[in-house]
């Protein structure tokens, strides 16, 4: 009895096995198929020629000049609602030159944005004004910055993405990539309906910000979370000097406030994991009170408290550090925050990502066929060498800047920020050199090391004064060396 039920029951499990294999087999062929249908069919009925992962603003911008080069684009955003990020509110005058290049500098228009034409920095009870170089500057363009809301600049360039006919704009969520043979097809993503969607075409672009979670399967670089930027909205306020953008070099980093609207400011300060506040039990509003207000200037701590007495939304991003590497697949290229990241202290993430865009559109706009893998992927690796001077210059500038403002008992590291905060208050070539490179006016690699060495020799030549000793001499040797590891 025993051996038959055991029979029995082995030879009903064979079976099982056997028709779970092949309804999942089956099942497995039948989506190939449909996938390899769906990608005939779009070649042949007109599909698009580039499909574009993110509608932020890398997606959108790089929508709009595409299709204006007569391609037929695929936008696939996860969330069309206004986004409401803290980032990305400041427009250097170098990112606007950019915008223009792309015909999308109205895109600035209708949104309340701010003019902005330079820093006030303030330190020790000391300020300074450091503005964006007029006179004998040989930039291209007026050379201000503008101060606003990113989800209102987001929605407008969205809008005139959508406006082209040849630029199909959906909302959906890519769940993966479609590759064959390590070339990369399309998508596949779930659309708004909640119904799983594929895309073909010759080439995607993976647009999807600092979270991206596609990165990961085309590339090995890791983002680095070096701090965090804490910020909240004052209403119904306008700073002394609302064509500024009002930076602290206070403790434990720099506090900020900026005007991002007729009637709003935006304040926002830089903490480190070892000391992080909780927000929700009330312990962050209270640091902000006790610790950062009685370090702001007294023309703008009213402002400052404004917003948290009022019970404004605390805010929280990290600020990540990336290297720009190629991906290893072909069909495919990364841009913006999913591709390289720098600290936002010097707000030029957008003015990056734009001057990307115009090399890569000017790169791609003699291909007709954007089907052939291999031309596209020299068509890539050209543009990763190209935009290498601009980005190299942002990137270093990016972290030694943030290096610096963090406040320090090491006596070589307080010189070189003093050394900072003089060379940007002392007016002539170098205030207007180094708000050249702040602005993206003069993105070059030999300017920015004129100004770090300048900076560095500043500092060397403050420690040594009145007269070189023993330990000052000491403490210049370890000067260079925390010049070496903020600089390089």
């Amino acid at each position: 009895m025993d051996k038959a039920f055991m029979e029995v029951f082995l030879w009903t499990l064979l079976a099982f096995v056997l028709t779970w294999t092949t309804y999942h087999v089956t099942n497995r062929r039948k989506k190939a198929t449909k996938l390899a249908d769906v990608a005939v069919e779009e070649i042949r009925y007109g599909g698009p020629d580039v499909i574009i992962v993110g509608a932020g603003v890398g997606g959108s911008a790089l929508a709009y000049a595409l299709a204006k080069d007569g391609r037929r684009v695929h936008v696939i955003e996860r969330d069309m609602r206004e986004p409401e990020r803290m980032m990305g509110e400041f427009m250097q005058p170098g990112g606007r030159l950019f915008l223009s290049k792309l015909d999308l500098q109205d895109c600035l228009e209708g949104i309340d944005a701010q003019k902005a034409t330079g820093l006030t920095l303030y330190k020790d009870g000391k300020e300074a004004a450091s503005p964006f170089p007029v006179e004998d500057n040989k930039f291209p363009y007026e050379p201000s910055a503008r101060m606003f809301y990113n989800g209102r600049f987001v929605q407008r360039l969205r809008q005139k993405a959508s406006s082209l006919p040849n630029v199909r704009l959906e909302e959906g969520t890519v769940r993966s990539l479609i590759e064959e043979k390590g070339v990369i097809k399309g998508v596949t993503y779930k659309n708004s309906l909640g119904e799983e969607s594929t895309a073909f075409a010759p080439l995607t672009v993976v647009c999807d910000g600092c979270y991206s979670n596609l990165r990961r399967s085309l590339n090995d670089n890791n983002a680095e979370v070096i701090s965090y930027t804490v910020g909240y909205v004052s209403k119904n306020c306008r700073l002394e000097e609302p064509e500024k953008l009002h930076l602290i070099m206070a403790k434990p980093s720099f506090t900020m406030l900026y005007q991002i609207s007729s009637t709003d400011v935006r304040c926002a300060f830089e903490l480190f994991s070892n000391y992080f506040p909780s927000i929700a039990n009330g312990e962050m509003a209270s640091f902000v009170k006790n610790d950062l207000a009685p370090q702001v200037p007294p023309k703008l701590r009213k402002i400052f408290l404004k917003g948290i007495e009022e019970g404004a939304k605390i805010k929280v991003t990290p600020a990540k550090r990336m290297s720009a590497t190629l991906s290893r697949k072909k069909g495919v290229i990364v841009l913006g925050d999913a591709f390289n990241m720098r600290h936002p202290a010097i707000a030029s993430g957008m003015m990056v990502l734009l001057s990307d865009i115009l090399i890569l559109r000017r790169l791609l706009k003699p291909l007709r066929n954007l089907g052939d893998a291999n031309k596209v992927s020299e068509v890539i690796k050209c543009f990763y060498v190209i935009r290498k001077p601009m980005s190299a210059t942002v990137n270093t500038l990016g972290n030694a800047f943030s290096q610096v403002l963090v406040a320090s008992t090491d006596q070589a590291k307080e010189a070189m920020r003093q050394g900072c905060y003089d060379y940007l208050s002392s007016g002539g070539f170098r205030t207007s050199g180094m708000m050249a490179l702040f602005g993206g006016m003069n993105p070059r690699p030999l300017s920015l090391i004129y100004h770090l060495f300048a900076i560095t020799l500043s500092s060397i030549g403050q420690l040594l004064s009145p007269f070189p000793s023993p330990l000052r001499i000491w403490h210049s040797l370890r000067l260079c060396g925390v010049r070496h590891y903020i600089f390089l």
